[in-house]
C-alpha cells in the first residue's frame, strides 16, 4: 500500500467527515478519488476501517490554529491504525491476527473462490475471508481468520476428523456438508447436511451438535442454542443475495461486504421491510432496482461512496 495515498486518505477523510465541508471540498476529493487507482485502494481501506470500528473523527477547535493541530491530530491517529498492520500481531483495522495477511488462501471485496483440498474435499470462499489448511496423520484442520466458507466434507481412509478452527473455538464436521461465517464478535454455523459439533475456546466441554437444517452462534464462552437455518443461508455460493422480510438497514449491510467503498442507508429507512433476491456480482444492479418497490432513492457521491436515503 502506497504510504503517501494513505496519508491523503486519512487527510480526506478527517476533512470529509467535518460538518463544514462544501461542494468545493466534495469535488476536490472526488478529483483526487478518480486520479489513481492507489488513492481508491486507500480510500477503500480507510472507509472499512470506518465501518468496523465506527471512527469518527472528533471537530476541530474553533480557533484556526487549533483546528489545524487538531485536524492533524486526528490524521495522524487515522494513518497509525491503518500502518498498524505493519508492526503488531493484530491488524487493528479488522481486529484479526495478522495470520490472515500471510494465510493461503484469501479473497477480497467482490471475489469468491472454489478449493479442493487434497482429501477431496470443498471449500467455497466467500468474499474478503482468510483461511489456513493444516493436514497430518492426526486431523484435517482448517484455520479461518475471517469472511465465510462453505465446507462438503470428503470422507477420510485415515479416518481423521475435520475440524474447522476460528477464534472463537471450533467446528467439527461428522460427515457433514456445512457453512462457517466469522462475524465481529461470534462465529455463525449453519449445517446443510449430517452433523457437526461446536466447541467454544475457553469451555471445550460444553458441546453443541447441529443437526442438518440448523443454525447456531458462539464465542469463546458460550454457544447459543440452535435456530432454524434459512433456507437461502448459503446463496452467495451462486452469487445471490436472498432475504425474506428483512431490514432494510441490515440488507444494506450485507449487501456492502461485495462492493468496494461504503455503502450507507439512512437511520429512517433502516426498519423498511424488503424481500427479494439480488446479484451479488453487480451491486448497483440490486441498488437500481431499490426504488422500484421502495419510497428511497439511492445517491451516488462518488462510486466509492453511496447512500441510501428517503425518496
Amino acid at each position: 500500500m502506497d504510504l503517501k495515498a494513505l496519508e491523503s486518505a486519512a487527510t480526506w477523510y478527517v476533512e470529509l467527515t467535518d460538518e463544514c465541508t462544501d461542494a468545493a471540498q466534495i469535488h476536490a476529493w472526488q478529483t483526487w478519488l478518480a486520479a489513481s487507482p492507489a488513492h481508491a485502494e486507500a480510500w477503500a481501506r480507510v472507509e472499512k476501517l470506518q465501518r468496523q470500528l465506527a471512527i469518527v473523527p472528533r471537530q476541530a477547535a474553533l480557533s484556526s490554529l487549533g483546528a489545524a493541530q487538531a485536524q492533524r491530530r486526528e490524521v495522524l491517529k487515522v494513518l497509525g491504525i491503518l500502518l498498524a498492520v505493519g508492526g503488531g500481531s493484530w491488524l487493528a483495522a479488522d481486529k484479526i491476527p495478522y495470520h490472515a495477511l500471510l494465510a493461503q488462501q484469501r479473497t477480497g471485496t467482490g471475489e469468491r473462490r472454489s478449493i479442493r483440498l487434497e482429501d477431496g474435499s470443498q471449500l467455497e470462499l466467500n468474499v474478503n475471508t482468510a483461511l489456513d489448511v493444516h493436514f497430518d496423520a492426526q486431523v484435517r484442520a482448517i484455520h479461518l481468520y475471517r469472511g465465510e466458507i462453505l465446507v462438503s466434507t470428503a470422507s477420510d481412509p485415515n479416518q481423521r476428523p475435520l475440524v474447522v478452527h476460528t477464534d472463537n473455538g471450533s467446528v467439527r464436521a461428522l460427515g457433514t456438508r456445512f457453512s462457517v461465517r466469522q462475524l465481529p464478535r461470534q462465529t455463525l454455523v449453519g449445517v446443510l447436511q449430517s452433523a457437526v459439533e461446536l466447541r467454544p475456546l475457553h469451555h471445550l466441554e460444553r458441546v453443541l451438535r447441529l443437526g442438518a437444517g440448523e443454525q447456531a452462534g458462539f464465542d469463546r464462552d458460550t454457544v447459543v442454542g440452535a435456530q432454524p437455518l434459512p433456507s437461502d443461508s448459503t446463496a452467495w455460493v451462486q452469487g445471490m443475495l436472498s432475504v425474506n422480510d428483512a431490514r432494510l438497514g441490515d440488507f444494506i449491510d450485507e449487501l456492502g461486504r461485495y462492493r468496494v467503498g461504503v455503502l450507507r442507508c439512512a437511520p429512517a429507512i433502516r426498519g423498511m421491510s424488503i424481500s427479494g433476491s439480488f446479484r451479488i456480482d453487480d451491486t448497483d444492479i440490486a441498488l437500481a432496482n431499490l426504488p422500484k418497490s421502495l419510497p428511497v432513492k439511492v445517491h451516488y457521491l462518488s462510486r466509492y461512496w453511496v447512500s441510501v436515503e428517503p425518496a
